[in-house]
């Protein structure tokens, strides 16, 4: 199992956002973090230890992991392209999407559950005031 991580730190009006991309086995899945201000080298470092296996990833979206260049002019040409590309890959906005629909979806269902909880709540007290209200003085 061959993997590669990138983390790609950019300014999203306003914050400072971390993406980190994960490529495994064919897969790309993404991370999205908010730094707030702009993070200093040694503060990602320090994020990176502390934090990187709490990170919640999206799912494996197919990916196409190219081809390594021998080439070192070219390697050098596309080390200089990636410093100049600013934010996200297409894929990994797509991912970063699939996961933020995932969270809804999980936070729409239990909002549903504590909705027809809380409704039950009110319904049983309801029920126990008639109850009182029976049993005479």
């Amino acid at each position: 199992m061959t993997g590669n991580i990138c983390l790609t730190v950019f300014f999203d009006d306003p914050f400072w956002v971390g993406v980190f991309e994960r490529t495994e086995n064919g897969g790309l899945s993404v991370c999205r973090t908010v730094f707030g201000a702009e993070p200093k080298d040694y503060e990602v470092y320090e994020f990176i230890t502390r934090n990187f296996y709490k990170l919640r990833f999206s799912r494996a979206v197919e990916a196409d992991t190219g081809k390594k260049a021998d080439n070192p002019k070219r390697r050098q040409r596309s080390a200089k392209k990636q410093l100049e590309n600013s934010g996200i890959g297409t894929k990994a906005q797509q991912a970063l999407k699939k996961q933020q629909e995932e969270n809804k979806i999980q936070r729409r269902q239990l909002s549903r559950e504590q909705r027809e909880e809380e409704a039950k709540r009110r319904f049983a007290i309801k029920q126990e005031k008639r109850r009182e209200k029976h049993k005479g003085h």
